[in-house]
């Protein structure tokens, strides 16, 4: 398991401990762990950006000095390590199977049971004298403190939200205002979510254009491939924007799109898009092949606008985990049978169509 560009990049030495040596990380980021985030924020690399998990030392850390607990995802672990510069300290990675700390402790990989055979792992009882693990607070849902208190004899203490706090808070004597609690989730949050849908997007889409503009030539007198490129522009145009204007924009205006459910909030952005198809068809700016390909459009677009809103329910605050299986459940046939109808209506608008 190791980082895109290689874990050399991480090191800046050695320290000798009691069980043995512990790799030294460097607090300044480099030009590879940048573009590796980049990558990653685009969906590339994404399930091999990990680090091995271990015990790690900043700076030159002795055994009163503070543990911090991470997981082995590179970015989480990155943010950490910046947020330590000049500070001595441990930090203890989590295997959690490359996912970041939140989600791990959805899934349970950032959890007890390996925080607990990862402290036994790595025999961090004979580095350390203090018996206190300094835990990110959205890892709480996947440790049971007591537990693991009980177990190890290690006591957990939850530091803030963002890494960027840990300075603040170590010098608080480890105790966390309201501020460094607060969970939140504004315009640059959501943005930073845009490229990785983009890209995992790009392909079906592209392949659902170019089938479109290949179907584009069937009508009741047979195929024509002449028909077919005529409206090829406009077909790939239609797709693309369908798909390009409900990922960019859900995460943008998710605060302000009416509804709880996120399926309801993409829809309701997807009924604007329809509405303007709808006027810009009726007006001559655009031209379909009649009413049944314009509805099946508009069916079309509000159906994939839910469904890509319904993406980001992962990466919100908004929501829990209950409610997102909640959502699904009812969402996910609806947006089946809807696309059916849409696909029917396009067909039978290019086949009646002469």
């Amino acid at each position: 398991m190791s980082p895109i560009f290689g874990g050399n990049n991480l090191a800046s030495g050695w320290i000798t401990t009691p069980v043995g040596p512990v790799l030294v990380v460097a607090t300044r980021l480099n030009w590879r762990d940048i573009l590796g985030s980049i990558f990653v924020r685009c969906a590339m690399g994404r399930m091999q950006y990990a680090v091995q998990p271990g015990l790690y030392a900043v700076g030159a850390p002795c055994a009163d000095s503070p543990v911090m607990v991470s997981a082995n995802y590179k970015l989480s672990f990155d943010h950490l390590r910046g947020s330590l510069a000049g500070i001595d300290a441990w930090i203890l990675v989590l295997d959690t199977r490359g996912i970041n700390v939140w989600c791990a402790a959805g899934k349970g990989t950032f959890g007890t049971g390996e925080l607990v055979k990862r402290i036994e792992a790595t025999r961090i009882s004979s580095v350390v004298s203090n018996r206190q693990l300094i835990l990110p607070q959205l890892g709480a849902p996947g440790v049971s403190a007591h537990e693991v208190t009980r177990q190890t004899r290690f006591k957990v203490v939850y530091g803030p939200v963002r890494a960027t706090d840990i300075r603040a808070f170590l010098g608080a004597g480890m105790k966390a205002t309201p501020e460094m609690r607060r969970v939140r989730f504004n315009l640059a949050d959501r943005a930073v979510l845009i490229p990785v849908e983009l890209v995992i997007g790009f392909t079906p889409i592209i392949a659902v254009a170019a089938s479109l503009v290949v179907l584009g030539g069937l009508s009741l007198r047979g195929y024509s491939l002449d028909r077919a490129t005529d409206w090829a522009p406009l077909e790939a145009a239609l797709a693309l924007g369908a798909f390009l204007v409900p990922v960019i924009l859900v995460p943008l205006l998710l605060p302000w799109l009416p509804g709880r459910a996120f399926a309801v909030k993409g829809a309701w952005l997807g009924v604007l898009l329809a509405a303007i198809l709808c006027a810009t068809a009726f007006n001559g700016q655009i031209h379909l092949a009649g009413q049944l390909e314009l509805f099946g459009w508009m069916v079309g677009i509000i159906v994939l606008s839910s469904f890509l809103g319904m993406n980001f329910t992962g990466a919100s605050t908004y929501t829990s985990l209950s409610g997102v299986y909640k959502e699904m459940k009812t969402a996910v046939p609806l947006q089946k049978v809807s696309t059916v109808v849409a696909g029917l209506l396009w067909i039978a608008g290019r086949l009646t169509n002469i």
